[in-house]
Order: structure tokens, then sequence, then C-alpha cells
């Protein structure tokens, strides 16, 4: 897709499709005004007559107008002036593309400065446009023996009345380009089957990583050298699995030497059956989606490197695949930590905890400005919190703050979960330093209360994204969720630097 600005009088602009709204009590927006002029009053005559439904988000369309040279106007529905919320301007988004799509236009120019959406500038709109549109173009095909036809549309320009922001608004394309690039490669991987999607194909895309980006290393830790460490308890997951697990690190350095990194942890279960403590068999083919957190940590290593932000970020992939066999590990067993900390596994489905372990340990030895662990951890999350908001939680809250608000910017939602002392005390166990699991009460609080056992001493925050990295039913797939808030959380850390 090409995304372009364009300035000028709307109905002399040459399109496929104009996209101009109206709010509020019939009101035109400058543009609508614009336009309506031209065609001597005619917008105004359907609006009058009721042809535009009053609803957010329903369009109408009107090919061939008098003296405008586009060859149609989209009209959508703003709703009440200053009342749109991120949400209902992402459902208006999605109207618009599925009435472009239906005209089978090849391009379009967006009119968005007069829409008014809470606490969201010019910018924003256009940024989380491009989001919207890329995620509304994503097709997962790679697989099918007969592909369907590509979209049609192609070409997207945003028209601006005040040239002065178009450098603010060539920088909201490029980061939304950046991050709609980054979310489908992390939507690509989480539907990849787990046959095809195993760790040491997550390895190998890590290391094309290296291949397409200067700014862009990467090493890969094999069994041998994980056993050789010490990382048991990672180990312990991939033991009844053919496929070998892998510590992959791909670190990019766009910053000054010296610059603390900012740690991004992805757990990469590839598939999980659950090992020993077997899954039910229905829905259990979702259990592909496991490795989301490492998928989200390759889409925002991807969009950083599109944008060459001048930070230094470092990816961890714990890969694994849970499977059970004659040498699986048992319901009982115990294992040594890479920090030293003997666990007791009393669940081997509880599994996303004991390869983040290690790789928490492991991260310190970058000596890291902040880590942040992503995971499809707990089932517990979509209890709490549904499908809408991922969870944080974190030893620090300032950076559990800092994780919010990106997330608010970002439309990418998250919620801090507490993490007190008295949750630490359902971890106990009779044989081992800690338990891997502490009961069916507070189920994902007891999971990242055992994450931070991994992580005293460091600045550390905890994403569960159980409940927003893929959904179920017809639609099913992945959501590339939460590639915008990392992102975001990124972008601000650059501009705290400048």
């Amino acid at each position: 897709m090409e995304y372009k600005i364009k300035s000028g009088s709307p109905e002399k602009q040459s399109s496929g499709c104009l996209v101009v709204s109206i709010s509020g009590n019939n009101k035109l927006s400058s543009a609508a005004q614009q336009l309506d002029e031209a065609c001597e009053g005619y917008i105004s005559k359907l609006v009058k007559r009721g042809d535009l439904a009053r609803q957010t988000g329903k369009t109408l369309l009107i090919p061939g107008l008098h003296n405008v040279k586009a060859q149609r106007v989209l009209l959508v529905y703003a709703g009440k002036e200053r009342s749109m919320s991120a949400v209902k301007y992402t459902r208006l988004l999605k109207s618009c593309l599925s009435a472009l799509k239906d005209c089978s236009t090849k391009d379009a120019l967006f009119y968005l400065d007069d829409i008014h959406c809470e606490k969201r500038d010019l910018a924003w709109k256009v940024r989380h446009c491009i989001e919207t549109i890329e995620d509304s173009l994503y097709q997962f095909t790679e697989l099918k023996s007969k592909k369907g036809e590509p979209a049609k549309l192609a070409r997207i320009q945003f028209g601006l009345d005040n040239r002065s922001q178009a450098a603010v608004v060539e920088t909201a394309i490029a980061q939304g380009q950046a991050i709609g690039k980054g979310k489908q490669l992390t939507k690509t991987l989480g539907d990849l089957p787990g046959n095809i999607c195993t760790p040491t194909y997550l390895a190998e895309q890590a290391q094309q990583f290296a291949k397409s980006y200067k700014s862009i290393t990467t090493s890969i830790l094999e069994e041998k050298q994980m056993e050789e460490l010490g990382m048991g308890s990672l180990l312990s997951v991939s033991a009844g699995s053919e496929e070998p697990a892998k510590l992959i690190v791909i670190n990019y350095k766009g910053g000054k030497k010296d610059d603390a990194p900012q740690v991004l942890v992805g757990k990469g279960v590839t598939f999980d059956t659950g090992g020993i403590s077997l899954k039910p068999g229905a829905g259990m083919d979702e259990m592909k989606y496991d490795m989301c957190g490492a998928a989200s940590v390759f889409g925002t290593l991807l969009a950083v490197a599109e944008l060459n932000l001048p930070i230094n970020v470092i990816g961890i992939i714990a890969a694994a695949e849970n499977m059970p066999n004659g040498i699986a590990t048992k319901p009982g067993d115990i294992v040594t930590s890479l920090s030293g900390k003997t666990i007791e596994i009393l669940n081997t489905d509880a599994e996303g905890r004991l390869v983040l372990c290690d790789a928490l340990t492991y991260a310190e030895m970058f000596n890291p400005a902040a880590i942040i662990d992503i995971a499809t951890l707990t089932g517990a999350c979509v209890i709490a919190l549904g499908h809408h908001t991922s969870a944080v939680f974190s030893n620090q809250n300032g950076l559990a703050q800092q994780i919010i608000k990106a997330g608010e910017s970002s439309a990418d939602a998250a919620w801090q979960l507490p993490m007190g002392e008295q949750y630490q005390e359902q971890l106990k166990s009779n044989f081992a330093d800690i338990a891997n699991i502490g009961g069916r009460p507070a189920g994902s609080i007891t999971a990242a209360c055992f994450l931070s056992r991994f992580t005293e001493g460091q600045r550390w925050a905890h994403l569960d994204i159980a409940g927003t990295a893929w959904v179920s039913g017809s639609n099913k797939g992945a959501t590339g969720r939460p590639v915008p808030l990392l992102t975001q959380y990124l972008l601000d850390r650059v501009a705290e630097q400048s």
C-alpha cells in the first residue's frame, strides 16, 4: 500500500474516491462543505433527505458528482461532535474500508482533520488509519492452493488544508507503516501452524533479520549451550519434543554504544499440548498461538528497524515445543533454573513461566534499562480482563505506568493488576525453592509472582496477552497485539532521550 499527502481543494482532486465526514445535526465537515458548494448543494440535499443514516460509521457512496473531479465521494457519519472515542474511530475506519473495497476503487483520499477524536490529534488519526488499513488488508494465504485476488485498493492519500502539518503527518505515515508491517509479521508468525513455525523456524527468521537490517545482529543458543549454562527450567519444557529448543537473541543497535538497552523477552512455545498434563482436545489447535509473545517481539523489532529509532533494543525469544513422550517432564519433577533456584513442576501445562524464567535471568547480562516479557501465559487473565485488554504486572510502578500510557496512546489497551507479597505464599513448595503453580485463585497474579522471583534487582514488567493475542471462532487469527503498545513504549523512550 502506498501512502501520500495531498493538498488543495477537495473538488479539484483526481481520485477514485474522496472520503469526507458529517457529524452532529447533519453538519458537513470543511471538506464536505467545499464539495457541496462545488456540486450546488447536492450533498446537503441527500443528507437532509435522510440518505445517510445517523449512526456512527454509516456510509453513503455518491458516484460522479457535478463539478467534482473525483470519481466517487464517500460520506461517513462521524457521530456527535467531540464524542468520538478511539474505539469508535476504529469502527468508522473499518466501515469506510469496507465501502471502499465494495466499490473496487484503486485509490482513496481521506479528509480526517475534521473528525474529532477524543484526545487525539491529526497525526494520531493518520497513523491509526494506516494501522487499521493494514489490519483490514491482511490475509493469511501462504498455505492455500488458491491465493484469491489481491485487494484492488493500492493507494491512500491524506488531504491537508494546512501544509504546515505536512512534516508531522509524514512522520505519522512512517510510524503507521512500520507498525502495520510489524503487526503483519506478528500475525503471520502466529497464524503459521506448529509443523512449520517451530523453534528452528523462528531462529531462521531471526537470522534473516540480520541479513535484512544492518542495525541488527542475531545469535542463537542451542540446547547443548543452554545445558552448559544451566538452563534446566527452559530445557524441561522441550524434553518431550523432537524439536530442539532455541534461545534467540536479536540485538538492534540504534542508540549510543553505552546506552542501556530495552530488553523484550518473548514466550515462544510454538505448540503447547500441555505436556504430560495434557490439555483437552477441543480447541487445542489454537495452541499454535502460544508463541504470540515471541511473535510480538519480532514485530516490534521490525517496526523499530524500519523507523531507524535511535535506541538500543534486545529481543530474547525462549522458543520450545511442549510435547508428551517417554522422557517428557513429569508432574512432581524438580529442575534447576539458570538462576540456581530449584523449581517443583506441579503442572507441565504451566510451561510458559518455565521457559521465561531462564530467559529473564539471561537478560540480566545485558545490563538493561528495563526488561519487559510478553507471553500468552494464563487462561486466568482471559477470565479477568476478557479479550480487549492485556494485563500488566511490574516490580516498578513507574514502568507499569509507562506501559499503560503507551497502550492508551496506541489504542492497544493494557491494565495493571496487583502483585503483592501475600500472593507469593501460594508458590511454596515442600521440596524445592518454588512451585511452578499457585493453585486456581489469582492464577495470572501468581504466574507473574513466579516470574518476579527471577527479576530481583531489575526494572521489570510482564505483559500477559493470553486474551488479546488472537481471536477464536469464524474469524480465527492472530491480532498482532501488542506490537502498537510496545512500539509506542519505545517511541516514548526515544522522546525522553531527546
